[in-house]
């Protein structure tokens, strides 16, 4: 029987997590943001649209269009002052980015826009001082405000996707109601060390990670696990800082503070995972750097066919402007980062924790997912159901009171079980001496002169002691107590089947993933909760170095493998799977060899997150298609190959339908939020 409960964590930095939160979601060439902030492209946009106004007043193609005539002497003089301004104002942050992407030899949508708007600028100048032909000042002028105003959304955009972990943070308190000798004092959170005492207030914020010692209320937790429901806490039970408490007061021992925090390890690791890029997202980097070539090269192709057809310059140079600005990819540069980063931070909120984004993304691939019994598919509380006394000397109560003298010690949902039943029956627990864990046998100790064994039925073998053969077939699980080497009863434990277990096995049966019980219990047990559930199999008798077998055994077939685990015993088997899940890792997030950390033991949230996997999958794939397809058709367009059949897109035409195709991909990735 293994009492052991530990997990690893991670060691996170608070101030990392943010500035990497506010980090580029680009690299290389595609660093267009660098040094402008959200609010520098809006006041951009405003300055240079408003000067936009009286360019387009002066143009004399819109006055053309509209049908009214306004000159006066100097008129392209002041024209050209304006569009400089806008050029030079306005144009700055794409200047810089082609700069930039040239200088480190990542040649990017930024050249794109800065080598565009550039030649539309010097090839206007040349018209204002005697070159003939019709200046492209006034498209000039729009493209670069509709690029401010398409970078703006963009930008804006992602950091509303980041906005959650910003909101994580602010809602720790300040200050915390310190006990020291009776005394209630506030003072910073930031003072507080581990082991101090604080006291919650009934609708206070939870300062800090700690065990209730005393009261009990209920809190809500659903800002950081997603569980909609208020909590029952009380004494022994961990609390989270940042959740909110209800009705009771609770006095709480501090077990974590700062970089140590769930919550802050919550922040590292959904900034790390927007951070990390997927195969998705690496694939969708290269089809940018491919399409700005093929844009860059497609220009001057037109630009030289259009000449060799006997066009005129400036009609073959629109037609180049027109190739380089609409096949900017700028959609396909947001198409998946956007996703990862309303995904990850969406899923943190619920409680979902994503440690490996190609993981979470190959869930749509999924076709056996393998189950932990207990604490997963059932409860994890196990219950004393039934106490045998196999001693004559001794009663129920008395081998209860012995146990629990031992048990007190342990974290493990046997002892757990132990100690409730002795506080149900108000049994005085006794001290005990020389505790001693021993992994695969059990616990002992001196209790009261007494050397005491909590032991499972391996021990008993090993011994070559007797177990009663009405136990081989016990629906439970059996724990022996053994006073002096001497068995002197048994005890029964169930579990309870969780009421989402049901559900959550019919939604993955509709998604058509197979579903199978691993349990270490014996094969009545697995059969019962499997029948039960109406899963597609079970495997029992399973220790905990043989999962790894397991898992393995199901590949082999060509099965692509969900693990689900605690993160501990089952840490070699979550690493082989296709996809490890850690499951009831309440405050301790860091189960290292998971895939995915779930807060909650709810299995609803394993189906939830494998059918949410898929549908982000499928958003980065629609939003791919939307922009790379949208060039591809774009480019000929704007090449003007339909020139027979008079249509051509003028160069501010092109910037809009780029715009356009951005803000579809924005609100697309937007519409995950209604997904889980």
């Amino acid at each position: 029987m293994d009492h052991t409960n530990t997990l690893s964590e991670t060691n996170t930095n608070h101030e990392h997590a943010m500035h990497n939160m506010h980090a580029e979601h680009h690299e290389g060439g595609h660093d267009k943001h660098a040094g402008h902030h959200t609010a520098d492209f809006w006041k951009r946009f405003i300055v240079c649209t408003i000067i936009s106004i009286p360019v387009l007043a002066l143009s004399h193609m819109i006055q053309q269009w509209l049908g009214y005539q306004f000159t006066f002497p100097g008129d392209k003089y002041l024209l050209a002052v304006l569009s400089t301004f806008i050029f030079i104002y306005g144009g700055h942050p794409f200047l810089k980015g082609l700069y930039n992407e040239v200088r480190s030899n990542a040649i990017g949508m930024m050249t794109l826009i800065g080598v565009a708007i550039s030649i539309a600028w010097a090839y206007s100048i040349a018209i204002t001082f005697g070159l003939r032909g019709m200046d492209f000042y006034w498209e000039m002028a729009t493209l670069i405000d509709i690029m401010l105003l398409g970078h703006y959304l963009e930008m804006k955009s992602v950091m509303g996707a980041s906005r959650s972990l910003e909101m994580l943070v602010k809602m720790m308190p300040s200050t915390a109601h310190h006990i020291m000798n009776g005394q209630i004092n506030d003072i910073p959170v930031s003072n507080l060390q581990i082991g101090d005492r604080v006291l919650i207030k009934p609708g206070e914020k939870i300062p800090i990670d700690g065990i209730v010692i005393e009261g009990e209320s209920y809190v809500d937790e659903s800002m950081l696990t997603g569980e909609s429901k208020p909590v029952k806490k009380e004494h022994g039970e961990k609390v989270i800082g940042g959740a909110v408490n209800s009705n009771g007061s609770l006095s709480v021992k501090v077990t974590s503070t700062g970089k140590d925090s769930y919550l802050n390890k919550i922040v590292k690791l959904v900034a790390d995972a927007q951070k990390i890029k997927s195969k998705t997202q690496n694939f969708a980097d290269r089809a940018a750097k491919i399409l700005t070539f093929i844009a860059l090269g497609g220009g001057l192709i037109t630009l030289i066919v259009w000449l060799l057809l006997g066009f005129p310059f400036v009609f073959a140079l629109e037609r180049m402007v027109t190739v380089m600005i609409i096949s900017c990819p700028h959609a396909l540069g947001l198409a998946v980062p956007l996703v990862v980063a309303i995904s990850t931070s969406i899923s943190a909120q619920k409680g979902l924790l994503i440690r490996n984004r190609t993981a979470f993304e190959n869930a749509r691939l999924i076709t056996t997912i393998i189950f932990d019994k207990t604490g997963t598919l059932t409860k994890g509380a196990h219950e004393l159901q039934e106490v045998k006394v196999l001693n004559p000397h001794y009663n129920e109560t008395e081998l209860i009171r012995l146990a629990s003298g031992i048990e007190q010690h342990s974290e493990h949902y046997i002892a757990a079980g132990f100690l409730r039943k002795a506080n149900e029956l108000n049994i005085q627990i006794p001290k005990s001496e020389n505790f001693k864990y021993s992994p695969g046998i059990g616990l002992e100790g001196i209790v009261e002169g007494k050397e005491i064994k909590v032991t499972g039925p391996n021990y008993l073998r090993a011994q070559k002691i007797k177990i009663p053969e009405s136990l081989h077939e016990t629906s439970g699980t059996v724990v022996y107590l053994l006073i002096d080497n001497i068995i002197g009863g048994y005890f029964i434990f169930s579990d309870q089947i969780r009421e989402s277990s049901f559900e959550a096995i019919q939604k993955l049966k509709r998604a058509r993933i197979k579903n199978l019980l691993l349990t270490g219990d014996n094969e009545k047990v697995a059969k019962e909760v499997s029948d039960e559930l109406k899963m597609d199999g079970f495997i029992a008798n399973v220790l905990p170095h043989e999962k790894l077998d397991k898992v393995k055994a199901l590949q082999q077939k060509g099965e692509f493998v969900a693990m689900t685990g605690d993160g501990v015993n089952d840490a070699p088997a979550l690493a082989q799977a296709d996809v490890g899940i850690a499951v009831g890792s309440g405050t301790d997030v860091a189960a290292e060899t998971a895939d995915i950390i779930l807060v909650n033991s709810d299995p609803m949230d394993i189906a939830s997150l494998i059918l949410f996997g898929k549908v982000t999958y499928n958003k980065m794939i629609q939003n791919l298609w939307w922009a790379a397809g949208y060039n591809i058709l774009a480019i000929p367009l704007a090449a003007g190959i339909l020139y027979k059949w008079n249509f051509l897109l003028s160069p501010a035409v092109g910037a809009v339908l780029m715009s356009l195709s951005t803000i579809v991909v924005a609100i697309n990735a937007q519409l995950l939020k209604k997904q889980l």
